[in-house]
């Protein structure tokens, strides 16, 4: 039915933008530029033009291409983007110049990165390595960087113009119909608006069948039950032959976006803009896929995001002001606002969470040139609130009983305050020096709450760190990189306060966290020329006092908590006693045979370990790290015939198993037993640009209908499936 709905949608809506196709573009421009090379940064970008070609499903889906990430999803609706081994709380997420990370960021794969629409999104930057010193807190595995798309401000324009746009997509693993319209108008040749609104209606995902363990499980004498996760509606129908599992649990959701962006040229300041933009993202429905239903429970048992809403809107200058240029003063609200429901029909009870957020915050970034040197310098200062409640339902009384706290403590306050500096110094016209540092400051807030035995947290944290790097031409087009980072992350509000199910357990609250200390050493090899772009890399991070979950005892569970109790394994978080060590390597080559023609190959691998925590069967010494991706990477290509507007692509993903397990992922029911398959996946793309104004195209996904997932994943891949796609307008 959804897919007829799409038809039906597609024929009408094509027969009307046809006719309005024109020479002019899609209107709507970004600003964005590619990755400044002289900046001797390990990074890698992706544009509007990939996104469209590879249509992902989500915006941290956008980064599976990229060497040195991997993207891991605790559910259909969730995704997050490791970075050189580190993710959620380690990474920073950057969206328009602010900040998304914020006082209740979880530890793991989690939802924030895939409230930015990727419709709304013009290019993605990955900057890898402890980047703390341009982002602050929490870059020890480096920052991802979205650029919104903006509206043209065309100085030949007189009078008013609209240029009307509209995108529709259908994809058939999971039903996914969705769809974006926005209106952009030109006011004379100084002020632009764009407008843009969007819906998503995504059904239960197909996978390529049942990610099998990678060894026998103990006392069964056998080795292919399907893991816990994710669980299949077919086990209604046929439990015993997992080898026709194919629709998962848990999966689906609903979602809407709207945007409106302003931007006004000032007067007598052809570089200097006003910019004022909001931003919303609503998602309704969205089951977490290992808790819904959670590992040996009912299938009816299920904990769902009932309603997740995230508002951002910011007042911005931007552009050159007399020496400065770079410079952007950006003052911005956000607020996420999270329902959750853990409903236990067989025991008449559910639960309900909910959480709300608000975030101020001002931002000053800005570049001159000393001419001796480049510098560049900016501060930054946010204030976030957290209101958190709880409550349990009896639905056989219908009462409703609220609790003492909910997954965070009502009336935290969380602080950020920084500011920083670089300069890049040319010590000969092949030699650069580059260095760098900030001071910063974090505050945490949080009342007692002596019912649930909730210690207070008053913790404040400084940090200054550094940066420094050489970069040599040792020809005209290749470089040599060399650099020494310093990273922090103060412990958030989420490590001092919250109580939560997490995939291995339930964790709960450590108030006597310390903030993480980072090192990062890499070097990196630079090549451009007309036909070959290379970038390969080599790290080494050395991560001190590193946040660990920690197996406890039901014993040690805090009072006034029966999911700590009834949990497989407690945990909490501690500082680990001495350092862990991520050593890896990335890189990417493309190619440029022939005009129209590129083909580019990437690889990434992370290797980690740290102390171990006295877990319980823990072995002395040291141990893996959790959750570290395996050696991973891909091969595309794209030819483009540019008289007829058609293109064609391909592309393979694959990964190595991973069997370096932590203590924790043994546990984890989104791993199968001996660690997570490899696995290889193929996938076809062609499109066709009609005039620049109307483009359409097809990718057809996983053509071999391999089951895999990427490691500590509740959600295998899409199986063999085809997503379809238009877009058009003036």
């Amino acid at each position: 039915m959804r897919a007829a709905r799409f038809i039906l949608l597609l024929c009408s809506w094509l027969q009307a933008t046809v006719a309005q196709a024109q020479d002019e573009g899609l209107g709507a421009r970004a600003s964005v530029a590619p990755p400044e090379d002289d900046d001797g940064e390990a990074r890698s970008l992706v544009t509007r033009r990939d996104l469209d070609e590879r249509q992902p499903r989500s915006t941290p889906d956008a980064l599976g291409w990229e060497p040195g990430v991997a993207v891991q999803q605790t559910a259909h609706g969730q995704a997050s983007p490791y970075v050189r081994g580190l993710t959620g709380q380690q990474v920073v997420h950057v969206f328009d110049g602010v900040r998304l990370n914020h006082a209740i960021f979880r530890q793991g794969p989690n939802q924030y990165f895939f409230t930015v629409d990727r419709l709304t999104v013009a290019q993605l930057e990955v900057q890898r390595g402890s980047a703390s010193v341009r982002w602050g807190s929490d870059a020890l595995g480096g920052a991802i960087l979205a650029t919104p798309i903006r509206p043209l401000l065309d100085p030949e324009n007189e009078g008013l113009t609209a240029r009307p746009r509209a995108f529709l997509r259908y994809g058939s693993a999971d039903d996914d119909v969705g769809g974006r319209a926005e209106l952009e108008l030109r006011v004379g040749s100084r002020t632009a608006l764009l407008a843009g609104g969007g819906v998503r209606d995504v059904g239960l995902l197909e996978s390529g069948g049942v990610v099998r363990h990678r060894r026998r499980i103990e006392g069964t004498g056998r080795g292919d039950e399907a893991p816990w996760v994710p669980r299949f509606a077919e086990e209604r129908t046929h439990p015993d032959a997992p080898e026709r599992w194919r629709t998962q649990l848990g999966t689906g959701f609903r979602e809407g976006t709207f945007d409106l962006r302003l931007e006004h040229q000032l007067k007598g300041a052809e570089t200097l803009r006003f910019v004022a933009a909001t931003y919303g993202y609503l998602q309704s429905d969205a089951p977490r896929t290992d808790q819904c239903p959670p590992a040996e429970a009912p299938l009816d048992e299920c904990l769902t995001i009932a309603r997740l809403r995230r508002f951002l809107s910011t007042l911005a200058i931007r552009g050159t002001a007399g020496p400065l240029d770079a410079f952007e003063l950006i003052v911005s609200h956000q607020r996420s606002a999270e329902r959750r429901l853990r409903e236990r029909p067989r025991s008449f009870t559910t639960l309900t969470f909910d959480d709300t957020l608000d975030t101020l915050g001002l931002t000053l970034r800005a570049g001159t040139d000393l001419g001796w040197a480049r510098l560049r310098f900016g501060g930054e200062g946010s204030v976030d609130t957290v209101e958190s409640t709880g409550a349990q339902a009896f639905t056989d009384l219908g009462a409703t009983f609220p609790a003492s706290r909910g997954q965070y403590l009502p009336g935290s306050v969380y602080a950020r305050v920084g500011a920083w500096a670089e300069l890049a110094v040319p010590l000969h016209e092949r030699v650069t020096l580059r260095g760098g540092l900030r001071t910063a400051f974090v505050g945490a807030r949080a009342p007692a709450d002596p019912t649930t035995g909730t210690a207070a947290v008053d913790a404040r944290y400084g940090a200054l760190v550094g940066r420094a790097g050489l970069d040599m031409r040792a020809h005209e087009a290749v470089r040599v990189v060399v650099n020494a980072d310093q990273g922090f992350r103060a412990p958030n509000l989420d490590d001092l306060t919250s109580r939560q199910q997490v995939g291995p357990g339930f964790q709960f609250e450590n108030p006597g966290l310390r903030p993480e200390q980072a090192w990062t050493f890499e070097a990196g090899v630079l090549a451009r020329t007309r036909w070959l772009r290379l970038d390969a890399w080599t790290f080494a991070t050395l991560l001190r006092r590193g946040i660990q979950r920690a197996v406890r005892e039901t014993a040690d569970c805090p009072p006034e908590t029966p999911e700590c109790v009834a949990s497989r394994d407690p945990f909490q978080l501690v500082n680990a006693g001495s350092r862990s060590r991520i050593f890896g390597a990335e890189g990417g080559v493309s190619v440029f045979p022939v005009r129209d023609l590129r083909v580019r190959a990437l690889a990434s691998f992370a290797w980690g370990e740290g102390p171990s925590l006295g877990d319980r069967d823990a072995p002395p010494g040291r141990v893996p790290l959790s959750r570290i991706p395996p050696l991973q990477g891909g091969v595309e290509a794209r030819y483009r015939h540019r008289p007829t507007g058609l293109w064609v692509g391909a592309g393979l993903r694959w990964a190595r198993a991973q069997t370096r397990l932590a203590i924790s992922d043994g546990s984890d029911p989104r791993i199968p037993i001996g660690g997570t398959p490899g696995y290889a996946r193929v996938e076809l793309r062609a499109g066709w640009r009609f005039r620049d104004g109307l483009s359409l195209g097809l990718v057809a996904e996983n053509l071999a209908d391999a089951a895999y997932r990427v490691h500590g994943s509740s959600v295998n891949g899409p199986g063999r499936s085809v997503i379809l796609w238009i877009r058009g307008g003036r």
